[in-house]
């Protein structure tokens, strides 16, 4: 059987950022596909992450992609924009070029490609019009630069409407919790051929708990703008969770 090395490369979506463990470390949906890959091939798997909140998408290919080929991986997940998407006068074609690149570097060192786009979290966000309409442009342009490769693993996220729920979200309702991150692990899966359990498909009925209105400007949108102003990032003096590989074993 084939060897599967599988590293991650991306921002806070792909760190795991709001699937908290109790000891305070991310999980994600990355390595939840790393364990049920595992599982459902009967085989260990390698697994990277490179991913580090907060990044844009350029700085992610620029900063993370040779380090990840370095490994000499046999798959590479790439996913970006979502920080982008928010900034002031966002280039989304430029966003997207970004995505030429890792696939133009995967196809020179014979990686195969797992490219993702990320929840849409805009139906309770402040500016959810803006973010929704930039997010619907930039799932559109990467859609684009990968048409006619089938080889290209696709987890689309975007148009998932079940996965727009609350109940997907964690308390800052721009990361998704560990539900969410489930989801899409399993529809990672699913890309690549497997089936993943099927409780990873749905979540519990249950009511979305969380601060409102004042509370929440204040615990979440106002340390947001304070680090635009002061031009500073949630992933500064972070390192990669995974940098090198670690073992995952079927259980």
């Amino acid at each position: 059987m084939a060897e599967v090395r599988f590293v991650a490369i991306g921002d806070s979506f792909t760190e795991g950022v709001g699937d908290e463990l109790p000891d305070g470390s991310v999980r994600g949906w990355a390595d939840i596909v790393a364990q049920g890959w595992a599982d459902a091939g009967g085989h260990t798997v390698q697994y990277a992450n490179l991913a580090i909140r907060g990044k844009l998408a350029w700085p992610i290919v620029e900063q993370q992609l040779e380090p990840a080929l370095a490994l000499q991986p046999t798959h590479l997940s790439f996913n970006a924009g979502g920080n982008d998407m928010l900034r002031p006068n966002a280039d989304i074609e430029h966003i997207a070029d970004a995505f030429t690149r890792v696939l133009r570097r995967c196809d020179e060192e014979g990686v195969r490609l797992i490219v993702l786009s990320g929840a849409n979290p805009s139906g309770r966000l402040p500016m959810g019009r803006m973010v929704q309409r930039r997010g619907d442009e930039l799932s559109a342009a990467v859609l684009r630069r990968i048409d006619g490769r089938p080889d290209v693993a696709r987890a689309l996220n975007w148009p998932d409407s079940e996965l727009s729920r609350p109940v997907y979200w964690s308390e800052d309702r721009l990361h998704m919790n560990a539900y969410g991150h489930h989801r899409v692990a399993a529809r990672v899966l699913e890309a690549l051929g497997h089936e993943a359990p099927g409780e990873w498909w749905r979540a519990p009925e249950h009511p979305f708990v969380g601060p409102d209105g004042y509370a929440y400007y204040r615990q979440f949108v106002a340390p947001w703008i304070r680090r635009r102003l002061t031009g500073t990032s949630s992933g500064d003096g972070r390192t990669a969770k995974f940098g090198a590989w670690v073992e995952r074993v079927p259980q």
